[in-house]
């Protein structure tokens, strides 16, 4: 059973273009498993048509679509339909009332037949659709983009609404395994915000259990998961799986990257780039730094199931292929707080926004590295100006159960004395834990429950 938690504002959205009485041509696409085909169906009722389509030459497409339509329009697959534009002329001639039409997986039907988004602009531009709302879906962003965004598209400009479907937050993942705030961090950690994984975690009883049986076992349902991702998205699937191995493995710069796997850097950069839009890895600059500095440029895994995969099972392939399962997810439990506190630490980035601090809200949050006033090499966690420009709010994460509060203390306080571009700012110190401590020299305290509730007021 398909889980369906959130999406109220995609939903909304649709279901107020849908209720239009002119024909809306509306995009939905996002990773494979977001939950894109639930939400739809969710949508849609019984009087609209559902397709999906699949690698079939394009007459088998045309008449599995007639088939469905026949569920609305009995007797409409009695024809013999030579092509795209005849079914969809003759399904306008034949509704009495509007419905909607949702083609889902829509670039398998355009490998088959790449004239067929020329023939939806044509039908569009005639009013041919009068009687019927089209909704396109489809998992490889890429193709989507390219077949609607793109201004070289037929189809381009002639969107009602276009709807990216992201990963859901980290809050809804509490909601649906019903645990607690900390918890929620450590198994968000390896699931990240996709709906379909979370299903197949709520199959085992633990964390360990479902990591183990669907992950680590080379018959697990995810062990080969990124492969099937990016066999969606590009021809170049063997690279992008090379670049995120390297970068799993701790190479983080685009020279160490270009040098292990023998190529120019400058020949990476159109790849990366569009990692960077898929949304699996990310370009990380120091606070204040420009994203056009590619020398201080770092590159980093996005998407938390990725990076665990990345992290734990690409190293490890050959040795799981031999049944060493338990020796793996041992090691994987001997390096998991660490691996937790860099999720922790982007966790706390990401929410800064969300929050106020001492009645101050911030712009969104960054890492800084770099030399200290004092000449020595330091590293701030989590830095943030004030939407006034007038505070600084520098954080510590710390993912441990029993910090030391004097060492915290003393090494927020020498950091912030520091820090070579705090002048003409005031500074507000934050601590990021694990645990609540006692406040203590003017710093802030937050815990889990904090960054988890403040992911839930986003929609």
């Amino acid at each position: 059973m398909n889980i369906f938690v959130n999406r109220h504002k995609e939903i909304q959205r649709i279901s107020a273009a849908l209720q239009s009485k002119l024909s809306r041509l509306i995009v939905v696409y996002g990773r494979r498993r977001c939950g894109k085909s639930t939400m739809l169906r969710k949508l849609l009722t019984g009087k609209d048509v559902y397709f999906a389509a699949d690698l079939r030459e394009k007459s088998l497409q045309i008449l599995s679509l007639a088939k469905c339509i026949d569920n609305v329009k009995p007797g409409f697959s009695k024809v013999i339909y030579p092509d795209w534009e005849t079914l969809f002329l003759n399904l306008n001639n034949n509704l009495k009332k509007n419905i909607t039409v949702c083609l889902d997986e829509f670039p398998y039907l355009v490998k088959n037949s790449p004239e067929l988004p020329s023939i939806l602009q044509k039908i569009i531009d005639n009013k041919a659709n009068e009687k019927y709302h089209l909704i396109l879906c489809g998992s490889s962003q890429q193709m989507m983009y390219s077949m609607t965004l793109d201004s070289s598209s037929p189809l381009y400009g002639r969107c009602n609404e276009i709807i990216k479907l992201k990963p859901m937050n980290i809050a809804f993942l509490r909601e649906y395994l019903k645990i607690d705030d900390i918890q929620t961090v450590e198994e968000f950690g390896v699931w990240g915000g996709v709906p379909r994984y979370w299903e197949i975690r709520k199959s085992q009883k633990s964390l360990e259990l479902a990591v183990k049986y669907h992950l680590l076992d080379p018959d697990g349902i995810l062990f080969e998961e990124p492969e099937r991702l990016f066999l969606d998205e590009m021809r170049t699937s063997m690279q992008a799986f090379s670049v995120l191995s390297l970068i799993g493995i701790g190479c983080h710069r685009i020279s160490e990257i270009a040098g292990r796997l023998g190529k120019p850097a400058t020949q990476l950069s159109r790849l990366l780039g569009f990692l960077i839009d898929l949304g699996y890895i990310k370009r990380e600059t120091p606070f204040g730094v420009s994203i056009k500095s590619s020398k201080k440029s770092l590159y980093k895994i996005a998407d938390p199931f990725m990076n665990f995969y990345f992290t734990f099972i690409v190293p490890n392939k050959s040795r799981l292929e031999f049944g060493l399962i338990d020796k793996v997810w041992n090691e994987i439990s001997s390096q998991y707080k660490l691996y937790i506190s860099h999720q922790w630490e982007d966790l706390c980035r990401q929410v800064v926004p969300r929050l106020t601090f001492n009645g101050k809200q911030f712009y969104p949050a960054s890492r800084w590295w770099g030399n200290g006033n004092n000449g020595k090499l330091m590293e701030l966690d989590i830095v943030a100006e004030s939407t006034d420009k007038k505070t600084l709010l520098v954080g510590e994460a710390k993912w441990t159960d029993n910090p030391s509060i004097t060492e915290l203390s003393s090494e927020l306080k020498e950091k912030c004395r520091n820090i070579p571009f705090a002048k003409n700012h005031k500074i507000i110190k934050a601590l990021f834990l694990k645990r609540r401590l006692k406040e203590f020299d003017n710093s802030i305290i937050i815990t889990p429950d904090k960054i988890v509730d403040a992911f839930n007021m986003i929609n």
